[in-house]
């Protein structure tokens, strides 16, 4: 049991410290106050549209509020799948670039451990920063519609599993790496692809109906990727946070599937980096 406290409180210590020098880095803190004048300002922006309505069926769809809607979940998208990339392209390459984890890991601090609490620090990270965008988009919504946005909130979850799968096989890739930028530009290739996803079903469906032995190949390739890689599109809630009402329960959505879903792909993405992590000659 001491040992197994001892290794948590390394882990958090290095958590800790990676959290502090993450929120210094000017980077970050450009992202996040872009994002929050982004998210602040489309009230402002909205202001000097006419209040007008548009029929929808049965209901009545606000354009203004609508806009606000759309600006907001596009900001948080954008701006917190950066922080996702650069900061955990970041955590490790930095410190083997300045010679810190060579001290780090003379203590008796073992590299899992080590890892762990890198890992953890960019969650750290991450969740504190998505809370800030997802809290003013809260406010913003509630001031709006004066109804408690309880969807936004389940929203603003699974965003968080989106951004931690691609955090992890981003991360995985900054262990191979001495310099941030090769894991950046892949953690945008990982969140690109990640979108694109559902296309490969369509290939592997159009594939089966040429009746051409290529064509099947293709298409039975495009299938095995589509149930290999991780679909992020199952994770976004941005038409039911448009089209329902803020209080309407999600639709659609198995939540406690989805949050699974996350972690599995988020520990084989730990686990890629660890086994990368392990050979690298440090």
């Amino acid at each position: 049991m001491t040992a197994i406290l001892g290794f948590l409180r390394g882990s958090w210590t290095i958590s800790v410290y990676t959290w502090r020098e993450g929120m210094r880095k000017k980077t970050l803190i450009g992202f996040l106050i872009l994002s929050i004048l982004v998210i602040f300002g489309s009230s402002f922006m909205t202001a000097f549209l006419a209040q007008t309505t548009v029929g929808a069926g049965e209901e009545e769809i606000n354009i203004e509020t609508k806009l606000i809607k759309d600006i907001c979940v596009t900001a948080i998208s954008i701006f917190g799948v950066l922080i996702a990339i650069f900061i955990s392209a970041s955590v490790v390459p930095t410190e083997v670039e300045n010679k810190v984890v060579y001290t780090v890991l003379s203590k008796p601090v073992s590299r899992f451990q080590y890892l762990l609490g890198k890992f953890v620090g960019a969650q750290l990270i991450i969740i504190i920063n998505l809370a800030l965008m997802g809290g003013l988009f809260f406010v913003a919504l509630y001031a709006k519609e004066r109804i408690m946005p309880t969807l936004l909130l389940w929203a603003v979850l699974l965003t968080y599993f989106e951004f931690l799968v691609v955090s992890a096989f981003t991360f995985a890739v900054s262990c191979t790496a001495t310099s941030a930028v090769l894991p950046t530009i892949a953690g945008l290739f990982i969140y690109i692809t990640g979108n694109l996803t559902e296309y490969l079903k369509d290939v592997y469906n159009r594939a089966g109906q040429t009746g051409q032995w290529f064509d099947e190949m293709i298409g039975q390739i495009a299938y095995g990727l589509y149930q290999i890689l991780p679909n992020l599109q199952n994770f976004s809630m941005k038409n039911q946070i448009l089209y329902l009402q803020p209080n309407d329960p999600p639709r659609d959505v198995q939540i406690p599937n989805l949050i699974a879903y996350g972690l599995v792909y988020a520990v084989a993405g730990y686990i890629i980096a660890y086994w990368v992590f392990r050979r690298k000659e440090l």
